[in-house]
């Protein structure tokens, strides 16, 4: 036979066939073949509008403005990094929040001409709480338990590199998750050294802080612990506390360390 595929025989099935035929199984099985979307909405448009900042205004058009809101986003995005864990940070973080929420509604907008004001402001807000908790919040998590922390330190932010325990010598500053919150000073005793009639015990390092620098992390945005006189404490801390040690530079910035 030719290999031009014949109008009277089907085409054959692909590799991944079964692969559809689990999810149709699926579909009627949790019947979700009974769900219809409103017209001029779809599954794979929902779903992508929801993960995907800026990508709704895109699907809906025109598509210059979703561009330009996909642009926008990334603007912000940079603009936040840049300025981790400073104010202006902080509400480029509730900018991105927003128009990703913004996009996602602009979306499902047909949906909702004809419904009253009041239920086009709830779906807004349910929106807006739906990604705000289901993404922004658990990748906010991700970044501070995995790769940056913003600790405030004086009049600047310090950006800590999260990362395994590793080797540090006096003189290097490092960042420990204690039982009195997050620690961030100078080390200046290593294990067995002998310091003030005290032996620092081996596999732990002396750490030394100033309260007015203590700090306690919940997020990506600093809060100060309080606004007392300095007062130096010597800590002992073990690798299992430690989180990381802060960046020489951020971006343009020299991070000086007191």
């Amino acid at each position: 036979m030719s290999k031009i595929a014949s109008p009277y025989y089907p085409p054959r099935a692909r590799w991944y066939s079964p692969l559809f035929c689990f999810g149709n199984h699926l579909r009627r099985g949790l019947a979700l073949d009974r769900v219809l979307l409103p017209q001029g909405i779809t599954a794979g448009g929902l779903a992508g509008s929801f993960l995907i900042p800026g990508l709704g205004v895109f699907l809906r058009g025109p598509r210059i403005y979703g561009k330009a809101a996909v642009a926008g986003w990334v603007m912000l995005f940079l603009f936040f990094i840049v300025w981790l864990g400073y104010p202006f940070g902080s509400c480029m973080f509730g900018l991105m929040l927003s128009l990703h929420a913004t996009g996602f509604v602009y979306y499902c907008g047909p949906h909702f001409v004809s419904r009253p004001f009041s239920h086009r402001l709830l779906f807004t807000l349910a929106a807006l709480v739906s990604i705000g908790l289901g993404l922004y919040l658990p990748i906010r998590h991700t970044v501070q338990n995995h790769w940056l922390l913003p600790l405030r330190n004086g009049g600047q932010v310090i950006i800590v590199s999260v990362q395994r325990a590793v080797p540090l010598k006096r003189g290097d500053w490092a960042a420990f998750n204690t039982k009195d919150g997050v620690l961030f000073g100078r080390i200046t005793g290593l294990g067995g050294d002998r310091i003030d009639s005290s032996t620092v015990p081996e596999n732990r390092w002396l750490l030394r802080t100033q309260f007015s620098r203590q700090y306690y992390s919940h997020g990506l945005f600093p809060a100060h612990l309080g606004s007392g006189g300095v007062m130096e404490q010597a800590i002992i801390v073990s690798p299992k506390e430690f989180i990381g040690i802060p960046f020489k530079h951020w971006f343009w910035r020299k991070q000086i360390l007191q």
